[in-house]
């Protein structure tokens, strides 16, 4: 499969779970990909390995993407090492969970940095070389919590929400040159960031199991390749909330 030839993909929290599979199937896809990450530098390194073994190149780059002067170093280094960022997929995030009476505004301010501001700084910074060349995809990885209000907390459920405003602006915004924008809407995912949390049990699913990051992977490439979808939220959810 080569839809993705000559395309360059930074995915962002790109070390682990969801972030790692997307990198993996869009390099499959065809893509070149730039693996961003905040730590787990070994794991980063260890997915653009995997990348550069499938013939395709790729590079892991450290940031903070909650501080916008390190959003814009990324990607002018994943430019400079790959020539170009086609695809964005808004992958980095954090679901820290407290009861609701003990969240802080330093609880807050920090999710909301993380889970939306990272989004739109790396955006941002990737999209004058989309504009550009005509050609764009950005992918914005949000979160049943964004329609339900989820099991996290509201810090975590109006960080997700916000990604899908972000998105709805994008896509409008961008829909006569070449730019897409999209989100998806996942749940209960088997990553590290469901581990813990003792609200988060596979039979609240309609599907009855947890779901799989390569099950997520495949809509971040099936957005990828297809230039006719925009501005749009696709629920992969085992049927926890139906649209």
């Amino acid at each position: 499969m080569s839809m993705l030839n000559g395309k360059t993909a930074l995915v962002t929290g790109g070390s682990r779970g969801i972030g790692r599979e997307a990198a993996i199937q869009l390099a499959r896809a065809g893509a070149d990909v730039a693996v961003a990450y905040r730590s787990g530098k070994s794991e980063a390194e260890a997915a653009a390995g995997a990348i550069i073994a499938m013939g395709r190149r790729a590079i892991a780059l450290p940031a903070d993407l909650s501080a916008p002067e390190e959003a814009q170093a990324l990607v002018e280094k994943a430019i400079g090492e790959l020539g170009s960022v086609d695809i964005v997929v808004n992958n980095a995030g954090i679901n820290p969970s407290k009861p609701i009476g003990d969240l802080t505004a330093k609880d807050w301010q920090e999710t909301i940095s993380a889970n939306l501001s990272s989004a739109f700084y790396v955006t941002q910074a990737a999209l004058p070389g989309m504009r550009a060349r005509k050609w764009g995809r950005i992918i914005l990885l949000s979160s049943i919590a964004a329609q339900t209000g989820g099991v996290i907390g509201p810090h975590y459920a109006a960080s997700k929400a916000g990604l899908i405003g972000l998105m709805h602006s994008y896509a409008i915004t961008l829909v006569k040159e070449g730019v897409t924008a999209n989100a998806i809407a996942p749940a209960l995912i088997e990553t590290d960031m469901i581990k813990g949390n003792p609200n988060i049990t596979p039979d609240r699913l309609p599907i009855g199991r947890f779901g799989q990051p390569d099950e997520v992977a495949q809509i971040v490439v099936m957005l990828a390749t297809n230039g006719f979808m925009t501005g749009q939220t696709i629920n992969v959810n085992g049927g926890w909330y139906m649209s």
